[in-house]
C-alpha cells in the first residue's frame, strides 16, 4: 500500500522538526564552547552573569574585604552571580567578587562544574564574615576577592587581587603537619577517599581549573592548600 504523498509530506516534516529541536538542545549556551548544559541533560540550564561593582556592593566591601591602599580598586573587580548546585544536590545562586581580568575565565570554570554537576555548600563574598577569612572557611563558604595578608607576612595574598579562589574550604583543607585548623575539616585531612566536594587529581574541580591553566594548592610540595586555586599558581 502506498501513502498519499500529503502523509509522507507530513512525515519527514515532523522528523525535521525534531531532528533540529534536537541539535538546538544540544548546543553550547550564549556561543560557548564546552559541556552543554541544557534540560536535555537533565537540569536547567546554567545561568551566570558578570557586572560591575555597583554602589550597594561598594558600600558593603568598604572598610571590611576593600579598603584604601588595597592593591586593587574596586572598579577593577567584578561580581559574578551564577547557578551551581548544592551538596544537598539542589540548585542555588552564588555570587564571586574577582579581578575583572579574570571574570570571564572563572565564569567558564563554575559553567563546566554546574554540568558536571560538583556540589558547592554556599558562595558569597566574605563581607557577610566580616572580611574574616576564619569565620568564611568555618562556613564552609566558596570566596575569592579578600584584601588581606598572607597569614604571618606583610605579603599580599592572591586573593587581594582578586585572582584566587578557595572552593568548599572544610572539604578542601589547608593542612600542615597533616593538621588542619578547622574541626570539621578534620575528617578531609586523609585525601583518599573521595567524598562530594573534594579537590582531587583528575577530579571535576581540579579539571575545571586546569582549563585556564590556574594553579592547585594541592599540588604544592611542602604544605597542601586543597582549597585554593590561582592565576599565578601562589
Amino acid at each position: 500500500q502506498v501513502c498519499p504523498p500529503r502523509l509522507v509530506k507530513t512525515a519527514l516534516l515532523a522528523a525535521a522538526t525534531a531532528v533540529a529541536a534536537t541539535l538546538v538542545a544540544l548546543a553550547p549556551t550564549n556561543g560557548a564552547s564546552g559541556p552543554s548544559n541544557r534540560l536535555l541533560q537533565g537540569h536547567p540550564a546554567f545561568r551566570g552573569s558578570i557586572a560591575r561593582i555597583d554602589a550597594e556592593q561598594a558600600k558593603r566591601m568598604t572598610g571590611v574585604s576593600w579598603r584604601p591602599g588595597c592593591p586593587v580598586a574596586l572598579r577593577d573587580l567584578r561580581l559574578l552571580t551564577m547557578s551551581h548546585w548544592g551538596l544537598d544536590r539542589s540548585i542555588r545562586m552564588g555570587r564571586l567578587i574577582v579581578h575583572a581580568d579574570v571574570a570571564g575565565d572563572v565564569l567558564g570554570v563554575f559553567r563546566r562544574m554546574y554540568a558536571a554537576r560538583f556540589p558547592i555548600r554556599r558562595m558569597t563574598p566574605v563581607d557577610a564574615y566580616g572580611g574574616s577569612d576564619f569565620r568564611s572557611i568555618e562556613a564552609d563558604n566558596t570566596s575569592a576577592f579578600n584584601c588581606r595578608y598572607v597569614e604571618g607576612t606583610r605579603r599580599w595574598s592572591e586573593h587581594a587581587f582578586g585572582r584566587a579562589i578557595d572552593v568548599n574550604p572544610i572539604e578542601n583543607p589547608y593542612v600542615s603537619g597533616g593538621r588542619t585548623s578547622h574541626r570539621a575539616s578534620a575528617p578531609f585531612v586523609d585525601r583518599s577517599r573521595h567524598r562530594p566536594g573534594m579537590a582531587y587529581e583528575g577530579g571535576v574541580l581540579v579539571r575545571a581549573f586546569d582549563t585556564i591553566a590556574w594553579g592547585w594548592g594541592g599540588r604544592w610540595v611542602s604544605i597542601k592548600d586543597y582549597q585554593h586555586f590561582s592565576a599565578s599558581g601562589r
